[in-house]
């Protein structure tokens, strides 16, 4: 996948999960997607470069920069906790998808338990 597509892609995934909220709180061009009022990824371009960035745990975060060379700690962010995706060849829709759907779930398992059970609500009702 290039750049245009892997920024797409991730997009789409990111807007089809429940209670994701796109904004543009650091600009037009930096797309930001939270649950819950808590980012669980942004899509943006630094220099000639697209990037997403997504939230990781530690563990798989290694893992994943080992294998994949266009995978790095997150640029701008929590270096243990979050990654960067750039364009690469082994860069794939499964993964992309797979990596923003793990980066929510990181979020959620993370909020309260009012929240939870609105999230839910709202996952039962679509």
């Amino acid at each position: 996948m290039n750049a245009d597509e892997i920024q797409t892609y991730a997009i789409h995934i990111a807007a089809q999960l429940p209670l994701a909220e796109l904004s543009y709180p650091f600009g037009e061009d930096v797309h930001v997607f939270k649950v819950m009022d808590k980012i669980f990824m942004m899509s943006f371009q630094h220099a000639t470069q697209k990037i997403i960035n997504l939230k990781c745990n530690p563990e798989q975060s290694e893992i994943l920069r080992d294998l994949y060379p266009s995978i790095h700690t997150g640029y701008h962010m929590n270096k243990q906790h979050w990654i960067s995706v750039y364009a690469g060849e082994k860069i794939d829709q499964a993964l992309v998808e797979d990596l923003v759907k793990t980066s929510y779930q990181l979020v959620t398992d993370k909020l309260t338990k009012k929240q939870k059970q609105v999230l839910a609500v709202y996952s039962e009702i679509i």
